[in-house]
């Protein structure tokens, strides 16, 4: 009997979701045919080097979506999902902080973990936990009626969360399985066509738009789905040519002369969606909730925890300085600041320990029966050994919330003078039923693991890294 793996289920899930999404938000199919035609158009002009974080095929065919869960047992059956599909919880994330306004939600991200993996297919999904305890958004008496309301839904129907589990367990499905695990999985995610109820929605839409998205309806659904594309300034460019509305910014580093780090996002504006409404006296009525949007990414190169504190401390100054300069592009600022104080080249990075690399054995390494140096500086600077970035495979909360703010139909209500819920890695961890892993511990495993090989490859007891990473 023929099986579908695990990273099989994954490719397809993603690339179903996407025809699925395609048909539901029209300007996305746009947003993908414009990332495509870029990406082709850098491949042209930079050649080999536009590969450097990832092949063509791997990053045309990437995707992250995000979703959004009422409660710890919604999130622990979606984990159950995206387990059958190989991806595991990555990251914490708390939005509550990262944003200005109105959104209360703590996140983590699914995606594939081990290398091989990653390269088969990386898809992954951005997914949000409502966080009802925290009185600083809802009181006591909303909370009892939002916590009453969540656990009166079904997200998943029993039968996926079966076949998740077998999926899990034995790492493939049967065909015939496969075929009605993906059926379910999509219909999960579809939107809804029954009636919200107006009154509740407005309700908690009148705390945040994104608390009325996630408890003001029984169902969830694909708030946005993701391409990445190779330049995303002239992605920007272009859609708002087709006159395609963006939001104003682009999140995350700047654009610079230096090597891509971390994330850069930007997204379409929310469209005004038609959707059936239940009004106080009953009746069905037509309207339209603006909450989902069309984003697209870029992705660079992983920092160590060292890069990641010089980053934020980079972000802080140009915070300051665009403050203190209205007038000034705060991109011009960031730009100015970037090129001052991190390091313009990847051997830089790695020979500071900011950043992440693998390493290996280079095919024209010096084969005169001479002895390898005994450091990795040494080995790469001789051409023992080359480096090649590692992809930033997670988020950036402060982007998530941009993203989010940016599509907001209003900023919601927030009481400071209430002491916030913590909630942390460990927390999710217990929510989630799973561990939720450090992204960080991750990449430098890779790192680490690449060196180890070379240490055996070329005969050394000892090895001395770049920098260690943390």
């Amino acid at each position: 009997m023929s099986t579908i793996s695990q990273w099989q289920l994954r490719a397809a899930f993603a690339a179903r979701l996407s025809r699925m999404y395609g048909q539901e938000v029209p300007a996305y199919t746009t947003l993908v045919d414009v990332s495509r035609e870029v990406n082709e158009d850098v491949l042209r002009e930079r050649g080999s080097d536009a590969e450097r974080l990832g092949s063509i095929s791997r990053v045309t065919a990437e995707r992250h979506g995000a979703i959004r869960v009422g409660t710890p047992q919604e999130l622990g059956q979606v984990a159950r999902v995206f387990a059958a599909l190989g991806m595991r919880p990555v990251g914490f994330y708390d939005l509550r902080e990262a944003a200005a306004s109105a959104v209360p939600v703590v996140s983590t991200a699914f995606r594939p973990v081990d290398g091989e993996e990653l390269a088969r297919n990386p898809f992954r999904v951005f997914t949000s936990l409502l966080t009802p305890a925290d009185p600083r958004f809802f009181g006591a008496d909303l909370r009892a009626r939002l916590e009453t309301f969540l656990a009166g839904r079904e997200l998943f129907p029993p039968e996926l969360l079966t076949l998740a589990d077998r999926a899990e367990k034995e790492r493939e499905l049967p065909e015939a399985d496969a075929e009605r695990f993906l059926q379910l999985a999509v219909g999960a995610f579809e939107l809804s066509t029954e009636p919200v109820d107006r009154a509740w929605y407005e309700t908690l839409e009148k705390v945040s738009a994104v608390a009325a998205d996630i408890g003001g309806v029984r169902s969830t659904h694909i708030n946005h789905l993701t391409p990445r594309v190779l330049d995303i300034d002239e992605l920007y460019r272009r859609m708002t040519n087709r006159g395609i509305e963006m939001i104003d910014t682009i999140q995350g580093p700047p654009a610079w002369k230096g090597p891509d780090v971390l994330l850069r996002q930007t997204s379409f504006r929310a469209l005004a969606e038609p959707r059936t409404m239940r009004a106080p006296d009953g009746s069905i009525v037509s309207g339209a909730l603006r909450v989902r949007f069309g984003e697209v990414e870029a992705r660079g190169i992983a920092l160590t925890r060292e890069g990641r504190t010089l980053y934020d401390d980079l972000v802080s100054r140009a915070d300051e300085q665009a403050s203190r300069h209205p007038a000034e592009a705060r991109g011009d600022i960031a730009r100015a600041i970037w090129e001052q104080h991190l390091p313009g080249t990847e051997e830089d990075l790695a020979a500071q320990g900011l950043a992440y690399f693998t390493y290996r054995l280079a095919d024209d390494r010096p084969r005169d029966g001479s002895r390898p140096p005994t450091t990795v500086g040494e080995l790469v600077q001789q051409g023992w050994v080359r480096t090649e970035p590692i992809v930033y495979e997670d988020f950036l909360p402060r982007s998530a919330a941009g993203i989010f703010q940016s599509n907001l139909s209003g900023k919601g209500t927030r009481d400071n003078d209430q002491e916030g819920v913590a909630y942390d890695a460990a927390w999710l961890s217990g929510a989630v039923g799973r561990d939720v892993l450090d992204p960080f511990a991750l990449y430098a495993r890779q790192q680490t693991d690449s060196l180890a090989h070379v240490a055996r490859e070329l005969d050394l007891t000892t090895l001395t890294p770049a920098p260690s990473p943390r």
